[in-house]
């Protein structure tokens, strides 16, 4: 009996330590950023955001896969740019982790964008975009969903332009986003 209760504590002892691994989670750096002065957070249900009626099958098949997306924006300034480089190396040593797969990544006027994923190549269970420009800051974007395909979703991102940016729920949350920014 006691070598029962031994064992038992020693695998409770393994699940613990396991699950506390101090490695660095996105979802970790996003609930301790929401109350950082210099990040603005936002989250947003895919059902706040439509599509144009004449929007690709694909484009729409990967719009009805979103549940939601978290925004998490570092606005830079003359006062926080320590801030901004510290900010910066913590996620790119986040999203250095091997279970986020590259992509695509592109680069455009001092910006640069990173589109990652976690998930396999038939389905993906998370689509973070990370965009960082010298002088403005950088922002953050996780894109959850179920059952996203890479390809579709890739379609989905290639026609930003078949948002509805007329729908009153886009304008309020543009506003919104260029007021805090």
């Amino acid at each position: 009996m006691k070598k029962s209760i031994n064992y038992l504590v020693i695998v409770v002892l393994a699940i613990v330590s396991v699950s506390c691994s101090s490695e660095a989670s996105l979802q970790k750096y996003y609930i301790d950023s929401q109350e950082d002065k210099n990040f603005l957070s936002i989250d947003i249900p895919a059902s706040i955001i439509s599509l144009k009626d004449e929007v690709s099958p694909e484009a729409a098949e990967a719009y009805k896969s979103l549940r939601k997306m978290n925004l998490l924006a570092f606005k830079k300034n003359e006062v926080n740019e320590a801030e901004f480089l510290i900010e910066k190396k913590k996620v790119s040593a986040i999203l250095k982790n091997n279970k986020f797969k590259e992509l695509m990544r592109m680069k455009d006027k001092g910006r640069d964008i990173v589109i990652k994923y976690e998930g396999d190549d038939e389905s993906m269970d998370e689509v973070i975009v990370y965009a960082s420009d010298k002088t403005q800051g950088f922002a953050l974007v996780r894109i959850l969903g179920d059952n996203m395909k890479p390809e579709k979703i890739m379609k989905l991102i290639g026609d930003v332009q078949d948002i509805d940016g007329g729908s009153s729920m886009v304008k309020q949350l543009q506003g919104f986003i260029k007021s805090e920014l």
